[in-house]
């Protein structure tokens, strides 16, 4: 399925070998706080989302949560959890509704019109040229918002696609540094026959990363927007694993899209009893290596390091990050 990613989203597409030391789901906020690594338990997404907004000045610093599938998923930021906001919820609080509220504003455009005039006329050149670019300001802005408003308006569900639409609109409006959404890939299988779920939502995970890179193409937004994911664990991977799969708290499979990244394959996977596991990894050129001077059980906090480091963190921010092995630090090999 990863094929049908074009070769330019390819070539700066990258497949993580990571640990998260934990085969418990509701510790994916502990997960999401690099297990105990981040400074007084933030969770990574808040650490991105106060490094960006200062230099994206968006609406607000917080991060914004569109997909999350069960409470254990919310986002915290400064120790607050954030409310979980679905696409039709976004829709039904943003877009435009119908009523007499909506059918004043040409009334008030005509009020906002006769006050312009007012005070041009007895304004200096100066001042008359600094209302102009107020006004084309003012009908820039409601223009953009409308026409975000109106894509909002065409979600019909919550689905993966969904939250897509949604997201590209959020980062149009400048709302949020960063948004959070939920893609299924074969969920909790362990009575999956032949794995035929976790095909199919792979097949369609996939399809729906896709669309989000044409989205964002289509938004020339593609190199201003960075795509990540992290689960709580991974899934076994030996043979009989056919009918279902078990946690795996020694390896799971991050997905990282984007300018800063080098295209490829970051870890590896090596047997790690009684299955499979990441290995820990040479952080100057990205491989899995048993040498690797990245331990394996440092490997998420070294993920959250470099994810920082990606988006231009300070480097005060990045280092007080303490992995639980001592030896996380940012991979460079995976920088673009």
């Amino acid at each position: 399925p990863w094929t049908t990613l074009s070769a330019s989203v390819l070539a700066r597409t990258q497949f993580w070998h990571i640990m998260t030391d934990t085969p418990v789901h509701p510790k994916e906020p502990y997960v999401l706080e690099l297990s105990g690594a981040t400074p007084s338990g933030e969770m990574l997404p808040s650490m991105l989302a106060k490094s960006l907004a200062p230099c994206l000045k968006t609406i607000q610093t917080q991060p914004i949560s569109i997909g999350a599938s069960s409470p254990s998923e919310a986002l915290s930021f400064t120790g607050t959890t954030l409310p979980i906001v679905p696409p039709l919820a976004l829709k039904a609080t943003l877009a435009n509704p119908t009523g007499p509220l909506t059918n004043l504003q040409p009334l008030r455009d005509q009020t906002m019109n006769q006050l312009y005039s007012l005070y041009k006329n007895g304004a200096s050149p100066a001042q008359q040229q600094y209302i102009d670019s107020m006004v084309t300001s003012q009908n820039q802005v409601r223009n953009i918002k409308q026409n975000l408003l109106a894509v909002l308006d065409s979600i019909k569900d919550n689905t993966a696609d969904s939250q897509m639409t949604a997201a590209i609109a959020l980062i149009q409006m400048n709302v949020s540094p960063v948004i959070a959404v939920h893609i299924p890939f074969g969920g909790d299988n362990h009575h999956d026959a032949l794995l035929a779920t976790e095909t199919s939502q792979t097949v369609a995970g996939v399809a729906t990363i896709v669309n989000l890179m044409a989205q964002l193409q289509a938004a020339g937004l593609q190199d201003q927007v960075s795509f990540m994911t992290l689960n709580v664990f991974g899934r076994t991977l030996g043979a009989g694993n056919t009918n279902g799969r078990s946690h795996n708290p020694n390896h799971q499979v991050s997905i990282t899209i984007g300018k800063p990244f080098k295209g490829g394959v970051i870890g590896a996977v090596g047997p790690v009893s009684p299955d499979y596991g990441a290995l820990p990894i040479d952080s100057s050129s990205g491989a899995g290596t048993s040498g690797g001077d990245v331990k394996a059980v440092d490997t998420l906090a070294a993920y959250g390091q470099t994810m920082l480091a990606a988006v231009g963190a300070d480097p005060s921010v990045i280092g007080s990050i303490t992995s639980p092995g001592g030896t996380g630090k940012v991979i460079t090999g995976a920088l673009a």
